[in-house]
């Protein structure tokens, strides 16, 4: 449901978008990455606490971290989110020379992006340092026991957008543009780097708070 990107250390890089599935005829596919950067979903999070409102027994595990607004907000930023559809991010991708993408859904952020990089011919690694996800809901996650594995990468999600290859140069410029052209954030998330064809999100990985819909 978000932008994400992993750049390369070298000259490559990877990004996450938070388009919706459903476009085919612009997405961009090449043959292999090599060293680049990426973000996480938190969709399903924000749709399962929603339905705890009318769960008291749910809901007294997570009321005192987030208030019913923050739920109805987060709620909405994922509809919102899960609404928009692939067009511009792909046109886009061509645009500044994405190598692979994938989406992101039932598997989670990091099973798709093991995926991606099994299917990679050069031998390269992703590692992901940051994951966006909406206002509220990491505290949401650990209040539920870590449940959903949100912030381990296993959180299956609903149209959760898109996991982009970047040049590492070309990053930046495409989370600007489909920013203007959109009006939603896209994130820088990781990197792509030698390695076994494998991804793994780092111990401590930074949470960047995504906004809620007002």
């Amino acid at each position: 449901m978000w932008n994400k990107l992993f750049k390369r250390k070298s000259s490559k890089g990877l990004l996450k978008t938070h388009q919706k599935a459903g476009i085919d005829n612009g997405k961009c596919n090449r043959d292999h990455d090599e060293d680049g950067d990426t973000w996480s979903d938190s969709g399903s999070q924000s749709v399962d606490s929603v339905s705890w409102l009318d769960q008291p027994e749910r809901w007294n595990r997570i009321k005192l971290v987030v208030t019913e607004e923050d739920v109805r907000k987060a709620y909405h930023r994922a509809m919102d989110s899960m609404a928009r559809l692939n067009r511009i991010a792909a046109r886009l991708m061509h645009k500044y020379n994405a190598h692979g993408s994938t989406d992101v859904t039932g598997f989670g952020l990091l099973g798709h992006a093991q995926t991606l990089a099994s299917h990679q011919k050069n031998e390269v690694s992703f590692v992901i340092h940051n994951l966006p996800v909406i206002a509220k809901m990491a505290a949401v996650a650990k209040a539920c026991g870590n449940m959903f594995q949100l912030l381990q990468g296993h959180s299956a999600e609903t149209s959760g957008g898109l996991l982009i290859c970047l040049p590492r140069e070309q990053a930046a410029a495409y989370c600007k543009d489909i920013e203007k052209q959109e009006g939603y954030q896209a994130w820088i998330i990781g990197i792509v780097e030698k390695g076994n064809r494998t991804a793994r999100i780092i111990d401590k990985p930074r949470v960047i708070e995504v906004p809620a819909k007002d």
